[in-house]
């Protein structure tokens, strides 16, 4: 009986380093984003983000002893190429566990992949309905929902005496969430849309979205699309001679929508999901820009911070799965962290809850082109 258990003893080292991923010295995780083309500052901004926690942890000894390695895919923001990149992250990489995605049309295909293999991912640079519901076990969100975005939006052009409300989306699954988003909001307050225009993902066609919104002299516009055709959208209305507000989701790349448009991006607002990240008083965005500033990455922005909370709360439900982890195990962690308190911005997660947050605030390109609140 002795021999047997002595037998058993040796063998478990193994078996827990047969889990893909991980070994004695390392734990593998894989981001599948994009880092080339027009909307590719927001993979990257994530991705440093991503790094600039992992960097710490790591010179900190890593998670129990183990290192964390992050390898990263480029899907180019374009949903026909998106479940290849998830497929190589997971059979060929064979990661553990996956970070950072960026997109909803790419969201959307790559999530059969990574539901088919149940490997768990942890923060989805979207906010679409469509990736929330129905409830996927293995995918958790740390960010607020587009609908969630587009209410406060709303709700703030209410307050302010606007009552002709249009909008330009980009022609896919993320655009019609915040399309969809704008509506629902609207139909709260017995209003419907004022008239809308759209474009196609990764082109900067927006003249005849801009005539038919312009025509319609509406009070503000609500935009759900990336920076590029967003700064091609705003400077021909500007054009036009339009006189109205101009509103987005997250998702834009707030720091490098404000770079683009320059100085024609003045008043400009945008709808954020995680704290102001040139401030102060939050805890958890002095530690980011300490470690960034570490990692090298001095450009502090919105989208890498959002980044630096998916790893955190990646790093929280990896020590939380223990020595020796599991996939199963690491998801059983995570959804058992409630009201889990990262440095001032909160994250909670149930067995039926994998929307993490519902944290939303609203900042304006200023005159010398950085953001106010």
């Amino acid at each position: 009986m002795r021999s047997i258990l002595c037998i058993i003893a040796t063998l478990l080292p193994a078996l827990a380093a047969a889990e893909p991923g991980i070994t004695a010295e390392r734990i593998l995780l894989g981001q599948a984003a994009v880092f080339t083309g027009p909307a590719a500052q927001l993979g990257i901004q994530m991705r440093n983000g991503v790094k600039a926690y992992l960097d710490h942890v790591n010179a900190k000894g890593g998670v129990y002893g183990r290192r964390l390695e992050l390898i990263t895919e480029d899907d180019r923001y374009e949903s026909a190429l998106a479940p290849a990149a998830s497929k190589k992250l997971i059979e060929e990489h064979k990661v553990f566990a996956l970070l950072g995605y960026v997109g909803t049309p790419t969201g959307v295909t790559h999530l059969p992949v990574v539901t088919q293999a149940k490997v768990p991912l942890v923060g989805m640079f979207t906010g679409a309905e469509v990736l929330r519901a129905p409830f996927n076990r293995y995918v958790f969100h740390v960010r607020a929902s587009y609908y969630d975005e587009t209410e406060k939006i709303v709700e703030q052009v209410v307050s302010t005496g606007g009552r002709r409300i249009a909008v330009f989306y980009q022609n896919d699954a993320y655009g019609e969430a915040g399309r969809k988003g704008t509506e629902l909001a609207l139909e709260r307050r017995k209003m419907k849309i004022h008239s809308q225009g759209k474009v196609e993902r990764n082109t900067v066609k927006v003249e005849e979205a801009a005539k038919a919104i312009h025509a319609s002299q509406p009070d503000a516009v609500v935009m759900v699309s990336a920076y590029t055709s967003i700064t091609a959208f705003v400077r021909e209305m500007q054009k036009l001679g339009s006189g109205a507000t101009f509103y987005n989701v997250s998702f834009v790349g707030s720091k490098a929508l404000a770079d683009a448009l320059g100085k024609d991006g003045v008043g400009v607002a945008i709808s954020q999901v995680v704290p102001f990240p040139w401030g102060t008083s939050v805890p958890v965005v002095k530690e980011y820009q300490q470690l960034a500033k570490k990692s090298g990455y001095t450009d502090y922005n919105f989208s890498a911070l959002e980044g630096f909370l998916s790893a955190k709360v990646m790093v929280e439900g990896l020590k939380r799965a223990g020595k020796n982890p599991t996939r199963e195990g690491l998801v059983d962690a995570l959804e058992k962290m409630q009201d889990v308190d990262l440095g001032g911005f909160f994250i909670g997660y149930s067995p039926t809850n994998r929307a993490g947050s519902k944290y939303v605030d609203l900042t304006i390109i200023s005159r010398d082109g950085r953001f106010l609140r």
